[in-house]
């Protein structure tokens, strides 16, 4: 095998690099049962340990016949095989295509077929799904199946004799350009699209979350969130895999997390929203802290400053919890500490200004444009709004997504050349403002903009000035009817507290909050829903599409 010097834009080079210098710290932990005590077991690898299994793994792709520049679908849970695959895959030169199997069977099938994979790896459970279903049936040429024991599986991507027989080196050499990955995005407002990672892209984001979060060598993180977890290895953080189903963060037993937090002594905690609030609301029951974590990272959605609020009485006094905004095709892009959030800018978003997202981190620009469905084939100032006024968020850097695979009608929508700086804006799709401070202010989805005979509602801003109400859990404003003439309703998820019998004075109490505020005076009728339909992957994202059919039959 060849050093990392000569793949050194590979980002797999990086795992190798930290297994030089700290090859006997642990570099990933993952569970395996309990013992008779009901105390929990682990299995677990070091840096240089995880860096050999992955050029095992890379070996024995590529003897399988899977060669550099292939796409791979990647099934498998969090967990050692996982992390070892990954950064094998990368190692190999091969595209991991990384579905979120949380996306739910209706859109997997169209999210493979679109991605046009060469090979399928992933458990005996996606294998035998993908037989049945006949995912990427028209594309995949080689099976791999990740369970021990299984005929022509994960063991024999462990054969020493492998290493040998390759004829190109791992890591694979690769230009910043280069296809490392295709990701997809979580279709909370449509059919998930395959975002385009370069291996530059990855370095880039890496080098971000360094600088902006202060993480360090020798760290512990809590993966809760795959994806998120893999910059863990070339951080030089030890990645615990919590005892949770990944893709229902919102139903995790939080026991399970303080758990973890204690065993390890975790100093970084990367979680969605409904996992922040689950575990928050368990300790404050229970009189738990957390005083390991040095940072709480949490994102997918924004989140409640109750939740911020009740999460951070769990931690030392200097610890924030950071909630950086961003995306699949774009991540980060801003970022703001729960200190700002909880001594200023929760009381502007109650009065309906909006979520205040923080400043572009550094190396990224963000810029607010008119607000228009149509796509914009070149940039121009004169499509800058006045400072202060909402538009739709677009951005530019290092960490921003050039396409989506296979996808030019949806690419030719978010993407904006720049012809005079030779790069390239992304719409985030997001609607915003910015303040005096420079902070830009989130003002909900521009698909979910309610369009009424007197003029245009935001979600977000809407919904801060209702959530204020002590008996309501979360609420969320979407228009029935054509843009233009759209009905504007506010869906109501109460507290498990309150009953039936007190909807009505809710409702009325709801109905006379909307008078206090010129934003709000429009909205006039509200219903109360059982439980809000949200996006798998964070279990935060609430599907206003869904909630509007909904009302509409409602209301009829």
């Amino acid at each position: 095998m060849t050093g990392v010097e000569s793949a050194s834009a590979n980002i797999a080079a990086g795992l190798t690099a930290m297994a030089r210098d700290r090859p006997h710290a642990l570099a990933v932990l993952a569970p395996s049962g309990r013992d008779r005590a009901g105390l929990a077991r682990h299995v677990h690898w070091t840096f240089r340990q995880l860096d050999e299994m992955s050029d095992l793994a890379a070996a024995g792709l590529r003897a399988k016949g899977i060669g550099p520049g292939s796409r791979a679908v990647l099934m498998v849970k969090p967990g050692l095989s996982f992390f070892a695959l990954t950064f094998g895959l990368f190692k190999a030169g091969i595209v991991p295509v990384l579905v979120d199997p949380g996306l739910g069977i209706k859109n997997l099938g169209p999210c493979l077929a679109e991605a046009r994979p060469d090979a399928f790896i992933g458990i005996s459970k996606a294998q035998v799904a993908r037989r049945l279903l006949g995912w990427g049936k028209a594309t995949v040429k080689t099976t791999v199946t990740i369970d021990p024991g299984w005929p022509g599986g994960w063991l024999d991507c462990y054969e020493r004799d492998y290493l040998d027989s390759v004829d190109v080196p791992i890591p694979a050499p690769a230009a910043p350009d280069d296809t490392a990955a295709i990701l997809f995005t979580s279709g909370s407002t449509g059919v998930p699209k395959g975002a385009v990672y370069t291996h530059a892209i990855f370095h880039a984001q890496i080098d971000l979350l360094r600088k902006t979060y202060d993480i360090r060598p020798g760290e512990v993180d809590l993966c809760t969130f795959p994806l998120f977890a893999l910059f863990g290895p070339i951080l030089g953080m030890t990645c615990v895999v919590p005892e949770m189903d990944a893709t229902r963060p919102g139903q995790v037993n939080p026991a399970r997390i303080f758990e973890a937090i204690d065993d390890f002594g975790v100093t970084n905690l990367f979680g969605s929203p409904a996992l922040i609030r689950r575990v928050g609301d368990h300790g404050k029951a229970h009189g738990f802290k957390l005083p390991t974590l040095r940072r709480v990272i949490s994102a997918g959605a924004p989140v409640p400053a109750r939740v911020l609020e009740t999460f951070a009485d769990l931690l030392e006094p200097d610890v924030q919890i950071y909630t950086p905004y961003g995306a699949t095709e774009s991540l980060p892009v801003c970022s703001i500490g729960s200190d700002e959030i909880l001594g200023e800018t929760r009381h502007a978003t109650d009065r309906g200004e909006g979520v205040c997202v923080g400043r572009p981190v550094e190396g990224m620009r963000a810029e607010l444009i008119r607000i228009q469905d149509e796509p914009i084939s070149a940039w121009s100032d004169e499509l800058l709004v006045p400072e202060g006024e909402v538009g739709e968020i677009v951005v530019k850097g290092p960490v921003v997504t050039r396409s989506y695979f296979n996808r030019p009608e949806a690419t030719a929508l978010a993407k904006i050349d720049d012809p005079a700086s030779g790069g390239f804006w992304h719409r985030m799709g997001d609607l915003g403002r910015r303040d005096e401070q420079g902070r830009i202010w989130y003002c909900g989805r521009k698909s979910h903009r309610v369009q009424t005979e007197s003029g245009t509602l935001f979600t977000d801003p809407c919904e801060g000035v209702f959530n204020v109400h002590p008996d309501v859990a979360r609420t969320a404003l979407v228009g029935v009817g054509p843009p233009g003439k759209a009905k504007p309703i506010l869906c109501v998820e109460t507290k498990p507290t309150v009953g039936r019998g007190e909807w009505d004075r809710v409702r009325d109490e709801l109905r006379a909050l909307s008078q206090t505020n010129p934003i709000t005076r429009g909205i006039a009728t509200f219903l109360r829903h059982p439980s809000f339909p949200v996006d798998i992957r964070h279990n935060a994202k609430i599907f206003r599409e869904k909630l509007a059919l909904w009302a509409a039959r409602q209301t009829k």
